[in-house]
């Protein structure tokens, strides 16, 4: 009778597992790419649901609620909130955005003509002509962007549809997210998801704390200085902060620009302004805010809002800096901490 030797694997098995793995993360990756506005939006309705759960779950500690009165409670509290901040300022903030649309273009005639007078004149010359070939192009294309404004609010919609249901029952769809991983791995997702919620609820509370501070004290130092509008620029400030480094510039070009309806000099007054708060977001706000969440890297964080703004537009630019977060805050757990077994933790302790 003969014997049967075990026979060896092929050497070509390894290989072939490899190649399999290979195509399937590029198949995955393809399929997030092709899902990369649905998946932004599902990111967008995490961010408003950990907000009101983490909002909920404050209010529960001071008052003996179930959870779902609780949430009810902090929802319609915010709604009542806006409600009262549009039917007070409302009018006025419609006069300053009206005023800002009309006297904007002044300001830019009347920055222009100050250029003009300069050694750069000549040059500067040719530059209504090319935003008027830029204008021109912008309308020919108005369709397009009226057509992805109006995607953008129905996606705003989904976000705080899908938040509120998110909040209302976490735990159904992060045991329906566990139960998607081996069993052996559920626990350590779990880890993962917990301090990432954590940092990320901590995050949303200093920065909105951030963008009430530097909102309020930029239009006071602008309406200060003389410069118009600047109950509106200190609006928009304070809804640009909320993406870090590069909203808060995006906000100085406005302010300055209406500066120089009333002089130069108020001009450089209304981004000296912008400076000095900068400086005071930089090194006291957003200390602070690390403190309680996460010490992001800021180059890590200004290549972020760059990669994820060309990979997912404008939405994506909105959403980066939470996504970057929660992202550190995952790799740190799931990957150096797990993997690479290094016990150094960044995330704070409830």
């Amino acid at each position: 009778m003969l014997s049967s030797a075990p026979r060896s694997p092929s050497p070509l098995r390894p290989f072939a597992e490899r190649v399999l793995v290979v195509m399937a993360l590029g198949g995955l990756a393809l399929l997030a790419w092709q899902l990369s506005e649905l998946l932004l939006v599902v990111f967008g309705a995490v961010v408003v649901g950990v907000l009101l759960h983490g909002l909920a779950s404050t209010l529960r500690k001071r008052l003996p609620v179930p959870e779902w009165a609780a949430l009810g409670l902090v929802i319609l509290s915010l709604v009542l909130i806006l409600s009262s901040i549009v039917l007070l300022f409302g009018a006025e903030v419609a006069a300053q955005i009206d005023a800002f649309r009309t006297t904007l273009p002044a300001a830019w005639n009347k920055f222009h003509a100050w250029l003009q007078s300069g050694p750069l004149g000549p040059q500067i010359e040719s530059i209504p002509d090319q935003l008027r070939d830029g204008a021109s192009t912008l309308a020919t294309h108005a369709g397009a962007i009226v057509l992805s404004a109006g995607g953008g609010i129905t996606d705003a919609v989904l976000m705080i549809v899908g938040g509120v249901y998110l909040a209302a029952q976490p735990k159904l769809y992060r045991r329906g997210l566990l139960r998607l991983l081996p069993r052996d791995r559920r626990d350590v997702a779990d880890e993962a998801l917990t301090a990432s919620g954590k940092v990320l609820r901590a995050w949303l509370g200093g920065q909105f704390l951030a963008m009430l501070v530097i909102g309020s004290l930029t239009g006071l130092g602008l309406w200060l200085l003389g410069v118009p509008v600047a109950l509106g620029i200190g609006l928009l400030t304070a809804l640009l902060d909320f993406i870090p480094i590069v909203g808060p510039i995006v906000a100085a070009v406005p302010a300055a620009l209406l500066g120089f309806t009333v002089s130069p000099q108020v001009a450089l007054g209304a981004l000296l302004v912008f400076v000095v708060l900068q400086q005071l977001e930089g090194h006291v706000l957003q200390p602070l805010i690390q403190a309680r969440a996460v010490d992001l890297p800021p180059a890590l964080l200004l290549f972020s809002l760059f990669g994820i703004g060309v990979l997912f537009g404008p939405m994506g630019v909105v959403l980066a800096a939470p996504l970057t977060v929660v992202l550190y805050v995952l790799v740190k757990h799931l990957y150096v901490h797990h993997a690479l077994d290094d016990a150094d933790d960044a995330v704070p302790a409830d």
